[in-house]
């Protein structure tokens, strides 16, 4: 999908968030800067709810809003997050050299929360998937939230709410992000291709609504692809472009890449699933084991790939990260085609 992305492209203010409760929290939390946490399941719309929060309550949210990808932070190696260009303020060359990942995960959450807001009183830190935060940078982050709790709101999104300590969540309001429903759903695609002028009907909007199954940037992005490919968002148009949507092509040259022991071009692959094309890690891996299924592995390898499969499966069951869990499964085939 060469052309820019709806789902940012239409990026929602807070009077354009779905579901009336969730509105009524985030005025609030503009009008008076608590910490929150933010839960639901994937898709439903919590990154975007946290930026229209951020667009609203502060006068430079470019610089006011500061965003961690907790499953992309934690994930990465203590070389790749010293090299960072978002980091690299915080790490002078002494702290690279000297400091273990753990360090220079704290310095991190430590440095972003400490320096002065632009603009206004206080500026937002987002943690982002915290289910991934392991319970020790859960206690180090409950005291960064205490020494900097009068100039920075802290926002914590999650799939799983019981993966926090209890610390973290007493000092956080909850802020439950439900699925949204076919209707809702329709409503905002409504306002999107009436803005982009593109033919649409009711049933058209439904369809894709109810393919994403609750997942709203599915949606969107299911819309966006239906009206490049044929012009309009009708029930025929929808039906002919997601009707047989999927990804085998793209996940038979990944597995082809991490079987060759090509493992950075087998994750940008994985990366471009998850986040440009918004599949979620179970679909990721569905896919995956319908490729292995059609005849790519037989045998114990096939047996192989499932249990690994299985295991994956479990983890993404618990909350856990989709791009590390669906990345271990990568790196397990390239290990074996090494072997």
């Amino acid at each position: 999908m060469d052309a820019p992305l709806w789902t940012e492209r239409y990026a929602p203010e807070l009077a354009d968030l779905p579901q009336p409760e969730v509105r009524d929290y985030l005025q609030k939390a503009v009008d008076d800067p608590i910490n929150l946490v933010l839960y639901g399941p994937s898709g439903a719309g919590k990154t975007a709810a946290v930026r229209a929060l951020a667009r609203a309550a502060h006068e430079d949210p470019d610089n006011d809003l500061v965003e961690i990808n907790v499953a992309d932070f934690f994930g990465m190696t203590k070389k790749e997050i010293a090299n960072d260009p978002r980091f690299a303020s915080f790490i002078d060359s002494k702290r690279k050299r000297n400091s273990s990942k753990a360090d220079l995960i704290n310095h991190v959450l430590k440095e972003s929360a400490s320096y002065s807001p632009v603009a206004g009183s206080y500026k937002t830190v987002v943690l982002d998937n915290a289910e991934a935060i392991r319970e020790d940078f859960q206690q180090a982050l409950r005291r960064v939230m205490e020494r900097h709790h009068e100039a920075t709101q802290f926002v914590i999104t999650t799939r799983q709410p019981t993966k926090l300590i209890p610390p973290i969540k007493s000092r956080c309001f909850p802020v439950a992000v439900r699925a949204p429903t076919v209707e809702e759903i329709v409503t905002v695609l409504e306002r999107i291709v009436e803005a982009e002028g593109v033919a649409y009907d009711e049933n058209g909007l439904e369809y894709v609504a109810g393919y994403a199954n609750g997942d709203l940037r599915k949606a969107i992005l299911g819309a966006q692809t239906t009206a490049e490919q044929e012009g309009e968002v009708t029930m025929n148009a929808a039906y002919e472009v997601l009707g047989d949507v999927g990804a085998q092509s793209t996940v038979e040259a990944m597995l082809d890449d991490a079987e060759a022991g090509q493992f950075q071009d087998a994750r940008k692959t994985l990366d471009d699933l998850l986040v440009d094309e918004g599949f979620s890690g179970e679909e990721v891996l569905r896919e995956i084991l319908d490729v292995a299924h059609a005849g790519r592995y037989t045998g114990e390898e096939l047996a192989e790939v499932t249990r690994l499969a299985g295991e994956v499966d479990a983890d993404l069951a618990e909350g856990a990260n989709d791009r590390v869990h669906v990345a271990h499964l990568l790196a397990e085939l390239g290990a074996k085609g090494e072997a």
